[in-house]
């Protein structure tokens, strides 16, 4: 089977030195193969021989495949956009553990090559929405691929909230805040909190307490479909950041409710052919290689 790739979307991080040189080969590859470009206006700096240069809206709605050069972290970013409009993703790896921009920069043809001969396997991953609500009106909201961060955005004070599953009381809580997370976010800030490690394809979200004043406080893995709420007490006497993949902030005031829900819309990410998530974890956290039996 061959893959039908012909309008081609280019984006990635304005970094002229670290990121020009593979925007060169990834763009170059493309010509090479006679397709169609559309490159993020933001990289007119870190490429030549380019005249046309597109917002990553126009990219959603008119590619048939988004390349996203840089670390996942380019790749969240991106991710937010497109999956409103379904347009599949792949990540070429200029970051540091790249789980989700797994092509090799050193082995870009090759790598590429297969994909565009159809050899690739396809992932849907669920974003997660975020609104902030006070006196029951909606005042800010935002996606995130990864997680949702709801902290006291201060060092060394807590803050007190109130967790609702489904509109069911779960706790009270004394804490730096809470990490809700997607299955795809569970291998990012919630792991160093102690968060468990979720298989991408699960339909589940994470719920991780930051530092809790009570030692029976453990993280939640609960159903995908859930509608989370967190009630931020009023005697909180500072407001709280609510962070989107540590990217996008909101702000939250003592009294105000959080909601977290899944998106409707998913991302459609693209892996090179061989692609296994428990190799990716072999490599990207150091897991023994050593084989028993």
């Amino acid at each position: 089977m061959t893959a039908v790739f012909k309008k081609v979307g280019v984006v990635g991080r304005s970094d002229p030195e670290k990121i020009s040189p593979v925007l060169s080969d990834v763009i170059s590859y493309l010509l090479e193969r006679s397709l169609e470009i559309m490159v993020l206006k933001k990289l007119e700096k870190s490429v030549t021989g380019i005249s046309d240069f597109f917002s990553m809206e126009e990219i959603g709605t008119k590619a048939d495949l988004v390349v996203v050069v840089g670390g996942d972290g380019s790749l969240l970013k991106a991710a937010r956009t497109l999956a409103l409009y379904d347009t599949p993703v792949i990540g070429v790896n200029r970051g540091r553990l790249g789980f989700l921009a797994d092509i090799n920069p050193d082995d870009i043809t090759n790598q590429l090559n297969a994909v565009f001969e159809g050899e690739f396997t396809r992932e849907k991953r669920f974003l997660l929405n975020t609104s902030v609500s006070r006196d029951k009106k909606v005042v800010s909201s935002a996606d995130a691929l990864n997680d949702v961060v709801v902290n006291s955005g201060t060092s060394a004070q807590m803050i007190e909230l109130e967790l609702y599953i489904d509109e069911i009381f779960v706790y009270r809580q004394r804490s730096d805040g809470l990490i809700v997370s997607s299955p795809t976010g569970s291998t990012a800030y919630s792991l160093s909190g102690g968060g468990p490690i979720m298989h991408p394809t699960l339909d589940a979200m994470l719920l991780v307490p930051m530092y809790p004043h009570a030692l029976s406080s453990r993280p939640i893995v609960i159903d995908g479909n859930s509608e989370i709420r967190i009630d931020l007490i009023e005697r909180n006497e500072i407001d709280s950041p609510v962070t989107c993949d540590g990217q996008v902030k909101l702000t939250a005031k003592p009294g105000d409710t959080v909601h977290v829900r899944k998106k409707p819309e998913k991302l459609t990410l693209l892996h090179p052919k061989g692609h296994n998530f428990y190799a990716s974890c072999r490599d990207k956290l150091r897991w023994s290689n050593a084989l028993v039996g």
